[in-house]
């Protein structure tokens, strides 16, 4: 029936904002888990089965297709779900891969050995969990040499945004910024390794510097995605209408949710 979008949370959102604006006609389910958000302090088998649970979910509520617009659920879980086997016709993607084929500049069927690339030194900052998978690290090294990966575990800035608690996560940022740069002084680019972080990009290249390119993943995604669609069109599905799925409080989850996108979203229970 659509695309299905997993988040543990609201940062999904910032996904489905790309993927509306690059497909408008598409349709799309997002289903939030946020009565267990967030996932980045969680272990990696508590993630996994919470992921896998509602990943079932979309797939059998005729989302064929499912994003993992969560770095946290994409790191401890995307290689387990697909390494136990995926059903015949469904497919799940996670958010790594555009960002890797755009730091990288190759796309991700390109299986040649790793090549020197143009950066050298990376900041990664993103949620506990996904800093200790270091997933991030592992599949950069498939396709890159000579990367200097420094990951900096941003503890608190999920919970101030889907809080709303703006001033609390700007300042957060900036000491997650500061603990980075002293470890690593001159990145010359910055991952927002969590798809919440892009409300905050502003404030991350603030406290990095102009001279340092970040690199978002909701545009990526969006422009992987219509990439993806445009050779498997059969996965699109044939739905007229965007959803919005929660297994938290509806009409609290729909006023976040609306703050978030400065726009009217109405979640239904899952």
């Amino acid at each position: 029936m659509a695309v299905g979008i997993f988040d543990s949370g609201l940062g999904g959102l910032t996904v489905l904002s790309a993927i509306e604006k690059r497909l408008p006609d598409l349709p799309l389910v997002y289903f939030g888990d946020n009565a267990h958000a967030p996932y980045g302090v969680r272990d990696a088998d508590d993630i996994h089965n919470l992921t896998r649970q509602h990943v079932e979910y979309l797939w059998a509520n005729g989302c064929d297709l499912v994003i993992l617009a969560c770095n946290t659920a994409s790191a401890a879980a995307l290689r387990r779900m697909q390494e136990a086997g995926v059903p015949q016709g469904k497919r799940v993607l996670g958010v790594f891969v555009p960002l890797i084929e755009a730091l990288t500049e190759r796309n991700w069927g390109d299986n040649s050995p790793p090549r020197e690339v143009a950066v050298k030194h990376v900041a990664l900052f993103a949620t506990p969990a996904t800093v200790s998978s270091r997933a991030f690290q592992r599949e950069l090294a498939f396709r890159a040499i000579g990367v200097d990966v420094e990951a900096q575990s941003c503890g608190g800035v999920v919970d101030a945004i889907e809080d709303g608690d703006m001033i609390l996560a700007e300042a957060l940022v900036r000491s997650h910024v500061d603990a980075l740069k002293r470890k690593m002084p001159n990145p010359q680019a910055a991952i927002l390794g969590c798809t919440h972080y892009p409300l905050m990009e502003a404030q991350f290249q603030a406290a990095l510097g102009e001279d340092v390119a970040v690199y978002s993943q909701p545009s990526l995604v969006a422009d992987s995605l219509a990439d993806y669609l445009g050779r498997r069109p059969d996965m699109r599905g044939a739905g007229k209408a965007t959803r919005f799925v929660t297994t938290g409080d509806p009409g609290r989850v729909s006023d976040r949710a609306t703050q978030f996108l400065r726009r009217d979203i109405r979640f239904e229970p899952a």
